[in-house]
């Protein structure tokens, strides 16, 4: 009965069942702009890096301006969301985006690359924080969970597939078409907004306008232990997502001698392990308290980073290697719609913000961390398994003593 009622509110807010379908695939559509906006460059790094003449390090340093971009962009649209509406701050902040990547295909150094990058990262935050709180405001009980893993899987499988549609692109255009190619999708979001979305936050219940304001939801969403702990453990979790993804241009392209389609394909089957794994999730919720799937997923990521620093030592060859990567990702997304839940089942009022501390969270915390694998000297295997035993030991403990303790999150989500 819950669900039939939550599923007629639904309707009730954006119209029939066809409506509804393709309003929250437009959604998925949208929050895939921010991991396009991340990775879909991927394959280009060693001819951004040939053509600019700078270095590896520099290369991968726009990767982390844009995740920082990103997170800070976060903590601006998600209380502004809540005072003012979904909409206007997608279409406004989406705007920025197109104009940073028109810059960034202009660019003549790394430097400003980086610079707008980073103004490019701000802009994309809009399409992370608003789908998920549109998502928030609408559905109740197994249909957000179920919307979420929807969400979860398109906004998660685009880091795995950008890479494979930018080999591809790469074949017909230079890096900075790429570039042109994102101001084009983020402009046709803008025009999806304008023309498609419906507002989800009316005004009656947007709550009280300024700083105050938005300085208490954050009070209110950091004052509970439960959502710092799945935010601490999300940002861990995607640490090693975005860790492999810059990584694994170096460690398949140059070391293994890839190409980039070969890479590409690679990319594909990952992806497919990524979309069945964050379905599973997604099932799985219907029986078991999405803590302990985290529990189960953080065991996984431990033992697989584990195993990598192992097959690194002793020279394993290209297919184990794979393997492991494969396991790495798809264990990630198998998290992230669990984690979601966790975080946002107490916050509906404050849906926007508390989407904006968990993607700060994501983006500084994963843009930090993705840097490390360079500072043992080189982008190898065994560098790459022990960021990851490293990370994973952290979020470990947050989920152990920030979580798991939580009376509220004992029992499966309502069918």
């Amino acid at each position: 009965m819950r669900l039939v009622a939550a599923e007629r509110a639904a309707e009730a807010t954006l119209g029939s069942p066809r409506r509804t379908r393709a309003i929250v695939l437009v959604l998925g559509a949208i929050a895939a702009l921010g991991p396009f906006t991340m990775d879909l460059y991927l394959p280009a790094f060693p001819s951004v890096m040939h053509e600019l003449h700078t270095t590896e390090g520099a290369v991968r340093l726009t990767l982390t301006a844009t995740a920082v971009g990103m997170g800070f962009g976060q903590l601006v649209v998600g209380p502004l969301s809540d005072m003012f509406g979904r909409k206007v701050l997608l279409i406004v902040a989406t705007t920025l985006h197109v104009a940073s990547s028109i810059g960034i295909a202009l660019a003549p150094t790394v430097d400003l690359v980086s610079a707008m990058r980073f103004g490019e990262g701000i802009g994309a935050a809009a399409s992370a924080v608003v789908t998920v709180a549109m998502i928030r405001d609408i559905f109740e009980g197994y249909p957000l969970v179920r919307m979420l893993a929807r969400i979860a899987l398109l906004s998660g499988l685009a880091p795995v597939v950008a890479p494979i549609v930018g080999s591809q692109l790469l074949q017909v255009i230079d890096w900075r078409g790429i570039f042109w190619m994102l101001a084009a999708y983020g402009s046709a979001v803008v025009l999806l907004a304008v023309l498609l979305i419906p507002e989800t936050l009316p005004r009656l219940q947007r709550g009280r306008v300024g700083v105050g304001a938005g300085f208490s939801r954050f009070v209110a969403v950091l004052s509970d232990r439960v959502f710092v702990g799945a935010a601490l453990v999300g940002g861990f979790v995607f640490s090693e997502l975005v860790t492999y993804l810059s990584s694994s241009p170096f460690l398949f392209q140059v070391s293994e001698g890839l190409n980039a389609q070969q890479f590409g394909m690679l990319f594909g089957a990952i992806a497919v392990a990524l979309w069945l794994s964050t379905q599973a999730a997604a099932r799985l919720m219907r029986w078991f308290e999405p803590g302990r799937l985290v529990a189960v997923g953080l065991s996984i990521l431990f033992m697989t980073g584990a195993v990598m620093i192992v097959l690194a030592v002793i020279g394993a060859g290209f297919f184990p290697l794979a393997a492991v990567c494969l396991v790495l990702v798809s264990t990630c997304g198998f998290c992230f719609p669990c984690l979601q839940v966790i975080a946002l089942q107490n916050h509906k009022n404050q849906a926007g913000t508390a989407i904006a501390v968990t993607g700060f969270t994501n983006s500084v915390v994963g843009g930090s961390i993705s840097m490390l694998p360079s500072a043992f000297g080189a982008i190898t295997f065994n560098s790459l398994g022990i960021v990851v035993v490293g990370a994973i030991s952290l979020a470990l403990l947050a989920l152990v003593g920030l979580v798991l303790p939580s009376p509220t999150i004992t029992g499966a989500m309502d069918t």
